[in-house]
């Protein structure tokens, strides 16, 4: 949840600025269409050719998400870490930007985590993004609201999905205050909280509020348009629910919620 999201879109530049190249796009459109071994032989090539360091992160956060897409934690966690590693070696030339890029990696990896179920890793990571994060120099409030915000998400998530409603509901509660904490981001981050009591109330099996929460969230993420599927879906609604589901696999993003969002839709109308 960066301010906006943490997201790659389909031809997102890295923050250094770097287009990608033929390669990459072909790359993409590989993952989009469940190729992802072809995917990684392209983007190895962007990789061993990029003409300096940010180029390379660049395709090195590419090759993540295209793990991503098949649900491989451990995966893209190693290639999220060579991205962390281009960012320190920019923390003396960019220090105000650095260290957030750092967080934004790890809480990255740790989504792809815990969308493939391996919460355990998630939860590393969502601490990790946060403490390497809070190291920005001269840090705002609104910045350090915004990580506190982001690892309660993440708790109350993965309590959720732990089955914990004690642990969730006392997360869901550190989210509404560090958000409601935030001057200037708050706007900016609010949408991300019925998408938080959407999930949780899913997770925890009630259906019927998850619907009315994630209605609220921003309803053009495939990713929340997946958990609008499964709600309906549970409501015995399978006609709702492939709609959504229909709308989740037109994604052309290359992010974390496509990398959920698009084999998975791809498997409930097949």
């Amino acid at each position: 949840m960066k301010p906006r999201c943490s997201c790659l879109p389909l031809l997102a530049l890295l923050a250094g600025g770097v287009l990608p190249g033929q390669s990459m796009r072909q790359a993409v459109q590989l993952d989009l269409d469940g190729k992802g071994a072809e995917a990684r032989a392209l983007l190895q090539q962007e990789i061993d050719v990029a003409a300096n360091p940010a180029a390379r992160a660049s395709a090195q956060r590419a090759m993540a998400m295209s793990w991503g897409f098949e649900g491989n934690c451990a995966k893209a966690v190693e290639y999220e870490q060579r991205v962390i590693g281009y960012w320190v070696s920019r923390e003396k030339e960019e220090p105000a930007n650095a260290f957030y890029q750092e967080g934004e990696m790890a809480n990255e990896a740790a989504r792809i985590c815990i969308d493939s179920g391996d919460l355990s890793t998630a939860s590393t990571w969502y601490r990790k993004g946060t403490e390497l994060g809070l190291q920005e120099p001269g840090i705002s409030a609104d910045r350090k609201a915004l990580w506190a915000f982001r690892l309660a998400h993440a708790e109350a998530r993965l309590a959720a999905r732990r089955g914990n409603r004690p642990e969730a509901e006392k997360q869901v509660a550190a989210a509404r205050s560090a958000l409601d904490s935030m001057t200037g981001l708050r706007p900016q981050q609010e949408s991300f909280f019925p998408y938080l009591t959407g999930y949780v109330a899913l997770y925890l099996g009630d259906a019927a509020k998850a619907i009315p929460d994630l209605e609220k969230a921003d309803t053009g993420d495939p990713f929340i348009q997946c958990l609008l599927g499964m709600a309906w879906e549970k409501r015995g609604d399978a006609g709702k629910a492939k709609e959504y589901y229909r709308r989740a696999f037109q994604t052309t993003a290359h992010n974390p919620p496509a990398a959920f969002a698009k084999p998975f839709s791809r498997k409930k109308l097949n």
